[in-house]
């Protein structure tokens, strides 16, 4: 268990001992499985969470973590950090030094999310130019239809999915997939529209499902989801 310090050089020591941690659970294996995926982090997630929990809620050592620019301590530091430190500004900037899908992911649901700062962000998000970028505005757009849904102007959702998910990067072209998929889901009303649109499109029909997991291509998304929901 490592001691917390109070000072400079204390903090410093702490980073250094969890690097070396994580060094040392680094497996060429599970770096070659992430690399499939974009990702260019060594460490089993299980145990790099065992990791984060032991430390706690440290904003202050999560900021040295991020600070050093690897991907497996961005992730620790994700984990130990507390939405409330980060401002609009911060949060933008780490968003766009994420680097890696993992990163990226689960900087928008552990600390965007839970921000008081997320409307703000998602608006600008949705607005701008990089794709990666706005693709975490999606995401959030995706988590608003269904939580809060009140405010959001869907059929105009509708209308820029259609114009703009087949030609979108892979990135940005999923996070709409998965706003349209959450519209039919969660809006009765749109729902035959949002079918349509994903059959029109025909984006990740042929994507490959394992056994037992629900296919990204909307209309059986949106089948499926609905026909939990209503116990059948």
């Amino acid at each position: 268990m490592m001691q917390v310090g109070t000072g400079s050089s204390a903090l410093e020591a702490e980073v250094d001992e969890v690097r070396a941690e994580l060094a040392e659970l680094a497996d060429p294996r599970i770096l070659a499985v992430n690399a499939k995926r974009g990702d260019d982090h060594a460490v089993n997630l299980t145990a790099l969470r065992a990791i984060a929990k032991r430390l706690g809620k440290r904003p202050d050592l999560a900021r040295e973590l991020w600070a050093t620019g690897a991907s497996a301590e961005k992730l620790v530091a994700i984990l130990a950090s507390k939405p409330a430190q980060h401002g609009p500004g911060e949060l933008d900037a780490m968003l766009r030094e994420a680097g890696t899908p993992k990163v990226h992911d689960w900087l928008v649901s552990n600390l965007v999310m839970k921000s008081r700062h997320r409307e703000q962000l998602r608006l600008a998000w949705l607005a701008d130019a990089d794709p990666v970028v706005a693709s975490a505005g999606w995401a959030l757009t995706s988590d608003r239809v269904v939580k809060k849904p009140e405010g959001i102007d869907q059929p105009a959702l509708l209308d820029v999915i259609e114009a703009e998910m087949p030609g979108a990067p892979e990135r940005l072209q999923w996070a709409m997939n998965t706003c349209l998929a959450q519209i039919g889901i969660t809006n009765p009303a749109l729902r035959e529209r949002a079918r349509g649109i994903g059959e029109r499109l025909g984006v990740l029909r042929d994507y490959p499902t394992p056994p037992n997991c629900t296919s990204p291509f909307v209309p059986t998304w949106i089948d499926e989801m609905v026909a939990r929901a209503d116990g059948r």
